[in-house]
């Protein structure tokens, strides 16, 4: 057979990529597969799929190390293995996705680091960082859990950025100095997981000239008839940014509303979007460019910055807690361009209202997901027959609501079948 351009067999490989177990086998082809396909599976060696030995993949990163930088570890009391060998490949060139828990989580559970030992730990994984800033630019960086590697943002490894995930216990002077030298962020991941405050996550959103996706999750709520600790701690540690509803439930008002205003900044471009509260301000009135919505607090509110809301590029929605007369007009304000909608725990007083909104103004709907009451049939029947190209439809209970013993249901499996909805869920 003649022998393939390098070019295409890279093309071919990157179609590949997420089939680790095929990908792989092209290294034993011959030399020219094996030199594609190295940078191709270094590329993002973290991924759990790829290591099968996490020993042996510690071991090829500090096969990496300089003759002075070993002799500084094991002067530490650091352990090499013996049977180290050369290494064909500047592997870490290629490697593109950092995850530093799991390399954090892999350098402790090295056989040669005593339990507990986080100065060794730390030292180890500065040795590396320093590997990192001489032989690559990562695109993506997760530093959510860290305690033993210490980042200081100001790596040169870390200066070309597109994904970035973090969580609010990591050092506030980090994201402020990630966000000096990365204003090309597309997807943001931010996990208020703790009650902190965190003003560089702010810093770090505001710097940004692409943002496309953000994305705020789990939210740390706690109720004061569970813990009355935890108020204690949310006033100590928050001062004036942690208030309770009526409800007894913590919430962060303030921290979030800096939040929301910082997001205001990035609004011609961002997109995608999922936060875990009840908006605080209207400032989804200005991302008109929405193309996703997920909004999923933890309890039920009122939700008055979304009244009126006007959002005409929307195709994903997904929701919880918000009462259908809120998510019908919403619903009609998006110009039928919705094609995914989730809509769970909502106020079922105006859920005719709600259904009728969705077929009428979803055409090309494809995916459902509500929460109903039985008296919501005859129009469940409505959206079968005017969305075509429904494919899947998910009905959860809600109430008293049992569809399993009402003979009604049947009929919308009648309708579906020839409608083309290939799944009708409950």
């Amino acid at each position: 057979m003649e022998k393939l351009n390098k070019d295409i067999i890279l093309l071919i490989l990157e179609e590949l990529q997420d089939d680790y177990k095929t990908i792989r086998s092209c290294l034993l082809v011959n030399k020219d597969l094996c030199e594609t396909t190295i940078p191709i599976l270094w590329k993002n060696p973290t991924r759990k799929d790829h290591i099968n030995n996490e020993k042996s993949f510690l071991q090829v990163i500090l096969s990496h190390l300089s003759e002075k930088s070993r002799n500084n570890l094991k002067k530490q009391g650091f352990e090499f293995f013996e049977d180290q060998r050369p290494l064909l490949y500047n592997y870490i060139s290629f490697w593109r996705h950092l995850d530093l828990n799991f390399l954090e989580c892999i350098i402790t559970n090295h056989p040669n680091i005593k339990y507990n030992h986080s100065d060794i730990i730390y030292k180890v994984g500065n040795e590396i960082l320093n590997l990192f800033n001489m032989n690559t630019k990562f695109i993506s960086l997760s530093i959510q859990n860290l305690d033993r590697i210490h980042i200081t943002g100001t790596e040169s490894c870390f200066s070309e950025l597109k994904y970035c995930s973090c969580d609010v216990k990591i050092n506030s002077n980090v994201l402020e100095s990630l966000a000096i030298t990365n204003t090309s962020i597309k997807k943001l991941i931010f996990e208020i997981n703790h009650l902190k405050n965190n003003p560089g996550i702010i810093r770090l959103i505001e710097a940004q000239k692409s943002l496309k996706k953000v994305n705020f999750g789990n939210i740390f709520v706690e109720n004061r008839h569970e813990t009355y600790f935890s108020i204690i701690r949310a006033q100590e540690e928050l001062k004036d940014l942690a208030v309770l509803d009526r409800n007894g439930f913590i919430i962060y008002d303030t921290y979030f509303k800096t939040l929301e205003e910082s997001l205001i900044k990035c609004a011609d471009t961002i997109q995608y979007l999922k936060i875990r509260w009840i908006p605080i301000t209207n400032y989804l009135s200005y991302l008109i460019n929405l193309v996703s919505l997920k909004i999923q607090p933890t309890h039920k509110a009122h939700f008055k910055h979304l009244e009126n809301l006007f959002l005409p590029h929307l195709k994903c929605l997904k929701t919880r807690y918000i009462s259908s007369k809120i998510l019908a007009s919403l619903i009609e304000n998006t110009k039928g361009q919705l094609n995914k909608i989730s809509i769970l725990f909502q106020n079922t007083t105006d859920n005719e209202k709600l259904i009728q909104v969705i077929y009428k103004n979803c055409p090309n709907l494809s995916y459902l997901q509500l929460s109903l009451v039985d008296s919501d049939i005859p129009e469940v029947e409505n959206i079968l027959i005017h969305c075509q190209f429904l494919i899947e439809l998910e009905i959860m209970e809600l109430n008293e609501f049992s569809p399993f013993e009402k003979d009604d249901w049947n009929k919308l499996f009648e309708i579906s079948a020839p409608t083309g909805s290939s799944r009708v869920g409950f």
